[in-house]
């Protein structure tokens, strides 16, 4: 089997978010670069089945849609284990913009499993997996907190309300995880970090597409209000600010 993994490029969720030309547009100065978490969790995952089922998993690469500058993240997926990467030479403007230019790439490919995050920890706009299944006309299964291949059948579990239910869907298809998919992102080691400098990373032209959506501004959430301390003795002051203030009880 060959697995796919879509990973984004966005700010370390460390970051102090800012923005310039009023609010339009963010401020890349002095920013950190990170895969996804959402997606790296998925490659963590696929990955760990290669390791642990050997010669059922023949590749697992990596796909970006992004410039030059997003290529140390894909060498970092290369560094913790996948064979190879592929960025498209397109700035990702929304989400219609990044399923359109991974489905002309993917169709042309031969994937049996193609893996994205529920969503990215920029946008947060859970979107790109989804419009990807409809472009490829693939099945997809949506919010996969488990991910195996048993007897050459890929296993899927999903949260539902009250519990858990078990997927079973024909390959090719596209799985949108969650967290939960893998308890701990692996770390690249000194020698995958070496490693990943050989490994091939491909890039291809972008095609024409058309964007559907646009940011117009950007607005900071409103600074939280200061602590109050209140005396433990004074049990009343204390429930009625849960009460009219918090509005907690």
């Amino acid at each position: 089997m060959k697995i796919l993994v879509c990973i984004s490029n966005v700010p370390d969720t460390t970051t102090k978010i800012k923005f310039t030309d009023n609010n339009t547009a963010f401020d890349q100065a002095g920013v950190q670069w990170i895969i996804n978490p959402w997606d790296e969790l998925a490659l963590t995952r696929a990955l760990d089945i290669k390791d642990a089922q050997a010669g059922m998993v023949e590749e697992i690469t990596v796909i970006n849609v992004g410039l030059a500058a997003t290529e140390p993240t894909i060498r970092k997926a290369l560094a913790i284990g996948a064979d190879k990467g592929i960025r498209i030479n397109a700035e990702p403007k929304d989400a219609f913009t990044v399923a359109s230019q991974l489905a002309d790439v993917i169709s042309k490919e031969s994937f049996d499993i193609i893996l994205c995050g529920i969503e990215s920890s920029d946008s947060n706009g859970n979107n790109v997996g989804g419009m990807l299944s409809e472009l490829l006309d693939m099945p997809s299964v949506s919010s996969v907190s488990h991910f195996d291949i048993k007897d050459g059948k890929v296993e899927l579990k999903r949260e539902i309300d009250g519990g858990q239910e078990t997927v079973s869907t024909p390959i090719p298809f596209v799985g949108i995880v969650q967290k939960g998919i893998a308890k701990e992102p692996r770390i690249p080691s000194m020698r995958g970090i070496m490693g990943a400098r050989t490994k091939p990373l491909q890039v291809i032209e972008a095609i024409q597409t058309e964007t559907l959506t646009e940011f117009a501004t950007y607005d900071l959430p409103k600074p939280k209000a200061a602590c109050k301390k209140i005396d433990p003795d004074n049990v009343k002051e204390l429930v009625q600010l849960l009460h009219n203030e918090a509005k907690v009880i």
